[in-house]
């Protein structure tokens, strides 16, 4: 039986520890003995499957691993590069960087192994990582747990009291309140909807703004604020539901529920939220750039658009207008994410790279 450790910085809410999860679940249920590893776990803040496993609460590195009396084999899974997630805007910061910069592509290249999540972040990693562009880079996309999201469809509660009873068309953004998330992307295109519509049509649309949502974190709180902060201006106060860290029934009910979810980062590295979208049977409308390019089948099961406002409401207004558009898009989603995004994929696929390593 193959013993594998995963090892993640903080294991809150988010699409990178999504993963680690449903691959230690995917991983279990191959007969492997699995540990989390990580530097913070909050249980008032996680994946529900996290509160039964043992998750030593320490911080390690490839090299340590490399370098043990008994050497381990590791596999490097890149969500994205780390490097590329911090701002350089002064020539402190640059400074500072440049060394933890460097170790991070010594150290990545020691991996016996590395997987990516998508096309775009295999070509981000050669484009950064300049020394290691003799590295395989496999990619193996993320999956998604179907059987908890058919469980909290099942219960079939969650949305009790969140937005106004009139609220018959409802759009969704599910996103970590982050100011890379371009959330503001959502908050524009429902003014420039509302412009557009009849007077009668206005009244029922809704936008639910949810997300992970860490006190700890200064830039949740802080955007958090602005955005409340944008839909007053926007005059959007009694139209926009703002939902902090939602719980698991109530994120499956409002992918069920929702017209559309708007998914507004640019560049994104992969991005399950498209995914659990349409596995719920709700299109999803994107950013046409990055992991989304992959996910979703443009026209098809949602709508790869420009960045903008205007493009994100005219597919909003399409989705409204066109009935049999939202349920053929919702049928063609959930049908995508079986065939190309299932866990059991996801499951044997990883194992697999799991015992080549262990030969």
């Amino acid at each position: 039986m193959a013993r594998v450790v995963f090892l993640h910085p903080d294991l809150g809410i988010g699409g990178a520890e999504r993963l680690v999860v449903d691959a230690a679940v995917a991983l279990k249920s191959k007969g492997c003995g699995v540990q989390i590893w990580t530097a913070h776990y909050d249980p008032t803040h996680c994946f529900s499957e996290t509160l039964d496993p043992d998750l030593p609460v320490v911080s390690v590195c490839i090299p340590v691993l490399r370098l043990s009396r008994h050497r381990k084999k590791v596999l490097f899974y890149c969500h994205f590069p780390d490097q590329l997630l911090t701002q350089r805007k002064s020539t402190l910061k640059k400074l500072y960087r440049a060394p933890i910069d460097w170790l991070e592509e010594r150290t990545t290249g020691m991996a016996d192994m590395v997987l990516v999540n998508s096309h775009f972040t295999a070509g981000i990693f050669r484009d950064t990582f300049h020394s290691l562009s003799g590295v395989q880079t496999d990619v193996l996309y993320p999956s998604l747990n179907t059987h908890t999201f058919d469980q909290q469809s099942a219960e079939g509660r969650g949305l009790e009291g969140l937005f106004p009873e009139e609220a018959s068309v409802l759009f969704l953004s599910l996103n970590r309140y982050e100011r890379k998330k371009n959330l503001g992307l959502a908050l524009q295109a429902l003014a420039v909807l509302l412009c557009r519509l009849p007077a009668e049509q206005r009244a029922g649309v809704h936008l639910v703004v949810a997300g992970g949502y860490d006190e700890r974190v200064t830039e949740n709180v802080e955007h958090y604020t602005e955005l409340k902060e944008m839909a007053a201006q926007l005059h959007l106060e009694n139209c926009v539901t703002f939902l902090r860290s939602p719980s698991d029934s109530q994120k499956v009910a409002l992918l069920r529920g929702s017209t559309a979810v708007l998914y507004t980062p640019s560049r994104e590295h992969f991005g399950i939220v498209p995914v659990e979208a349409m596995y719920c049977c709700c299109p999803v409308i994107a950013v046409n750039s990055g992991g989304p390019l992959e996910s979703i089948a443009d026209g098809d099961t949602g709508f790869l658009c420009e960045p903008n406002a205007e493009a994100f409401s005219k597919a909003m207004e399409r989705l409204m207008t066109e009935p049999h558009l939202h349920r053929d898009m919702g049928q063609a989603g959930k049908r995508r994410v079986q065939d190309k995004f299932s866990l059991q994929a996801f499951s044997d696929q990883l194992y697999g790279y799991i015992v080549r390593l262990s030969q």
